[in-house]
């Protein structure tokens, strides 16, 4: 466990994140959880909380050092101070939490989730978190995102565009970017000295030699043997349906799909309730739960925090092994 602390952001103030943030925090012994900053306005996070807990102990604070101290008693706020609107509130605590991770104050970031809807509809002009990430960060055009649990880890090379727009999206260059971040971060992050990147087909069978579809073969093929031939453990294309049982998950330490659910699907089905969005790529760590807002369900008090405790764990393992490969 590290000794600095990691910054958790409070996410959408409509959703769950502020309830199971403090689930996380109740766990704390119980689950190993590493010591955290809840990032996010003051008088909203403690409206949210009385209205759910009794007795929870909660201090503001103005310093990070501040929150590490007194982690073990009560949950550590720091308030940005900036922002009215839900939206402003919500990105506040994610540019509180980057300049922090930039600084070195805190380890890692951990972002619950946000409604992009609402952020559209109050001028926000990124995709989604990830991207808002990466410009913040000085990495825009370079972030991949990994989907993780303790058995797999997952990157879909392409993300939320429609299925007969992916070939199109699927370019050497692109696929060639994304195989390259995995295989780093993979190295920096989580420790792997020659970590072994399977690569799915986009086809059934993938493509059988070109007969169903010519991605494999025009595409994949050539960049893998590209990768190989610079002394890189990549290996495939091989057929989505038989990439993800239990013997083949023990062979490689990711598999590249070629599209979002190819990605989700095996993971979600391995370990629904624990799987942890990790953003690759990022001069900083962040992790995120991989869920929504979950607004259905907000202030009923039962939300799972299993997948931000899994977030939380994996986000300081993470800060672990890159600091013992920068060591080592």
């Amino acid at each position: 466990m590290s000794n600095t602390p990691l910054a958790l952001t409070m996410g959408d103030p409509a959703g769950i994140g502020i309830e199971i943030a403090a689930k996380a925090w109740i766990a704390r012994q119980d689950q190993n959880i590493p010591p955290f900053i809840l990032i996010g306005d003051g008088t909203l996070v403690q409206q949210k909380l009385n209205s759910l807990f009794d007795n929870l102990s909660v201090q503001m604070i103005t310093a990070v050092d501040q929150g590490l101290d007194i982690f073990d008693t009560h949950i550590p706020v720091l308030d940005p101070g900036i922002g009215q609107s839900d939206a402003e509130l919500t990105l506040a605590a994610i540019e509180c939490a980057v300049s922090l991770c930039q600084q070195g104050t805190v380890a890692a970031m951990i972002t619950n989730p946000i409604q992009k809807k609402r952020l559209y509809d109050a001028g926000f002009k990124h995709p989604g978190h990830t991207e808002f990430l990466a410009e913040l960060t000085g990495a825009a055009g370079k972030s991949v995102m990994m989907l993780a649990c303790s058995d797999l880890k997952v990157v879909p090379a392409t993300i939320h565009i429609p299925i007969n727009e992916i070939s199109s999206h699927l370019t050497s260059v692109h696929l060639e970017r994304v195989i390259r971040t995995t295989l780093s971060d993979l190295k920096q992050r989580f420790g792997k000295r020659n970590p072994h990147v399977v690569i799915a087909g986009l086809n059934p069978h993938a493509g059988e030699e070109g007969s169903i579809g010519r991605e494999e073969v025009e595409i994949i093929t050539p960049l893998v043997q590209k990768l190989t031939t610079e002394g890189h453990h990549v290996t495939g294309p091989y057929p989505a349906d038989s990439l993800f049982h239990a013997a083949a998950r023990q062979k490689y330490d990711a598999a590249i799909c070629m599209y979002h659910d190819q990605a989700l699907i095996p993971i979600k089905t391995i370990d629904f309730e624990r799987g942890v969005n990790v953003t690759l790529g990022l001069p900083i760590i962040r992790t995120s739960p991989d869920h929504g807002t979950a607004d259905n369900i907000a202030g009923k008090g039962i939300a799972n925090p299993a997948s931000l405790i899994a977030a939380l764990q994996m986000a300081d393992e993470m800060v672990r092994l890159s600091k013992d490969k920068l060591h080592g």
